[in-house]
């Protein structure tokens, strides 16, 4: 089903019964649950908005990472700029696909890695001002088919205190 990674915070689902867990399976199988990111990252994307359609596998050497490679299983992330800063930008990313750090291989491989991902190149110079100990990458808001009524149902979360005050630095 869904799950995040480590230091990533945010909204998850979590069946209650098996049926449930079947029919979330499966809606995430048929890519029908709507995920949606927040994510500071290093610099400004150009273009401030687009998709990034680039396979995802397994780094070679590096058991822990991944990485951008012709022979990874195909990945697709849509991003659009929500606010632009002298040393890093504000994002909203929305995943077609569901692979394991897409979010944080896919911006690594832009060269604007999520702020405090030093696994995947972030500055530790820029994670220390901005006082982060993991990436500033937050699940924001998760939309599904309720498995027993079929009601559309979309939850929302709001930044944890150590992201909204590393997004205060920025600001400022």
């Amino acid at each position: 089903m869904q799950r995040l990674d480590v230091g990533t915070s945010g909204l998850m689902v979590v069946a209650k019964s098996e049926k449930a867990y079947t029919v979330l399976k499966q809606a995430f199988r048929d890519r029908t649950v709507s995920k949606t990111y927040h994510s500071l990252v290093q610099g400004l994307p150009d273009p401030h908005e687009g998709t990034i359609d680039a396979p995802i596998g397994r780094h070679p050497g590096h058991d822990y990472r991944f990485a951008v490679m012709n022979s990874g299983r195909p990945s697709v992330t849509h991003y659009e700029l929500l606010e632009a800063h002298r040393s890093a930008s504000l994002l909203e990313i929305h995943l077609e696909t569901g692979r394991t750090h897409q979010i944080r291989v896919h911006f690594s491989a832009l060269r604007h890695p999520c702020c405090g991902d030093l696994t995947y190149g972030a500055d530790p110079t820029l994670a220390k001002r901005l006082g982060l100990e993991r990436q500033w990458l937050h699940a924001v808001r998760l939309g599904f088919d309720h498995p027993g009524s079929g009601e559309l149902v979309e939850f929302e979360s709001s930044y944890p205190e150590d992201l909204e005050q590393s997004l205060e630095k920025v600001r400022s």
